[in-house]
Formats: structure tokens, sequence, C-alpha cells
């Protein structure tokens, strides 16, 4: 089996090379193609207006100047363009990628090119606490993530749909399971814009969340990390609501 891994954190994250050593334990052929620099929150953007530049690190591990859905192309279409991946790991990524996060992520985005293209891919993503910000421990996603993506095959994706996994800021043996899980919903009352001023005197704005507790719906991906479990989340491609496609197609015809 091929793998290729990518993350939206840069070349030299530690995350990416945890999950090259996750990628290692199901397979010796895996390929590395990721961000030259960090591109968290990128969503699924290409870049269109600039070239691509791509330098060799090391044997099978590449960086290219573009986002992590670049990273996928560059790797699919030119670099592995003899024998395409057999599976994409985006990740490990620096803090977790649920509800909202999923529109955003950059990690989310490098498995959704990989199922675009027709490849079964799985986000990976580590939370970490208050505690653990500066040097977040990626231990439960090393531990379990070989047993998650085996599980994960040995059922197999169906085409068009993507796997987003979440581990819990918690030590391997302290998790408490493995949860299949709905895409959560925060309260968006916590989002809020930070003013301040530069030295100068001028206003600058920072993005922020309020840091409050708010109930979280049960089956959510945000209720199972709170319960120390493992977010077990699939995704689709195709995001026509269905119900409200059939309500229009019948207003429409009046």
């Amino acid at each position: 089996m091929r793998i290729l891994v990518t993350n939206d954190d840069g070349i030299h994250a530690p995350g990416l090379d945890v999950a090259a050593r996750i990628a290692r334990a199901l397979s010796d052929d895996v390929w590395v193609v990721a961000p030259e620099t960090d591109q968290s929150g990128v969503s699924h953007s290409l870049s269109l207006s600039d070239p691509l530049r791509l330098r060799q690190v090391e044997e099978r591990r590449f960086a290219v100047k573009g986002t992590p859905t670049d990273c996928v192309i560059m790797a699919v279409r030119q670099i592995l363009k003899d024998a395409k991946p057999d599976l994409v790991l985006s990740g490990v990524n620096r803090g977790q990628n649920v509800a909202e996060d999923v529109g955003y992520s950059g990690t989310v985005a490098g498995a959704m090119e990989g199922t675009v293209l027709g490849i079964p891919s799985v986000a990976l993503s580590q939370a970490y606490g208050f505690e653990t910000r500066k040097a977040p421990a990626y231990d439960a996603a090393e531990h379990w993530g070989p047993k998650v993506i085996r599980t994960l095959l040995d059922e197999g994706l169906p085409d068009g749909v993507l796997v987003n996994v979440n581990f819990p800021n918690r030590r391997p043996e302290e998790i408490a399971g493995i949860a299949v899980t709905a895409q959560g919903r925060r309260n968006q009352d916590l989002l809020r814009i930070d003013q301040r001023a530069d030295g100068r005197g001028n206003p600058y704005y920072w993005i922020a969340f309020e840091k409050r507790i708010f109930e979280t719906v049960n089956g959510s991906d945000l209720h199972a990390l709170d319960g120390g479990f493992i977010s077990v989340t699939p995704l689709r491609l195709d995001m026509t609501d269905e119900p409200m496609m059939t309500r229009l197609a019948q207003v429409f015809r009046r």
C-alpha cells in the first residue's frame, strides 16, 4: 500500500512526523508532501495565480510552496504520477478540527482533495489543552492512529466520503474509547473580535473566541472529545441538501 502524508502545519511540524510514523506502521511505501510554511485555516484553497515551487527535503519527502490541496495534487499528478497513492493521511494537526473547524481546516482539505482524486483519505488532528498549548503531546494519535486507520480500511470508504479523526487531550491509556460522531456545532456567541492598537495607535484586530464552557450535543465530535473519546466523523464531498432540493423543486414548478 502506497501512502501519501500531508498536513497544513508545514513541512517542519512535529505532527507531520507523527503522521509519517503512523503511516509506516501500515506500510513501508510512505511519501510525505507538505506545505513549505504553515497553511492553517486555508481550507480547500488552490494556488491559481502563483507558481508552485517544489523542494525535495530528503528521500520521499517534499515541500511545496502552496496549500495542502496543492500538495496533494502535486503528489498525485506529478511526484507519484506513475503509481498514485492508495491512501492519503492528512495531519496530525496541532489542535482539534471539529464542528465549524471542518470548513476552515487545511488538514481536512488535504483529505478532501485526496477524496476528490478518488483516493481513500483520512484527516488526523490532536486536541490540546491550555497547559499543553505550546507543546502538544501526540502520544494518543500515534498510539491509536494505526488501529483506527486499519479499521477504516478494512471496512472500506465509499466514493466521495472522507473521515475526520480527532484524538482527545489525554494520554493513550486514558482514552475512553472510539466514538463515531456527527459534525458538531459551537455556540457562536463565543466568537468575537479582539481590537488592539499598534505602537502608533492604529487599530488592528484578531478573530478570537471567549473561553467559556458551553453545552455540547450528545453524539457530536465536540461531545466525544469532552468525554475523552476519539472522534471518528465521516464527511461527504456532496454538500447538497436533498430535502431542501426537493422542496425548492416543488416551489419552482408553481
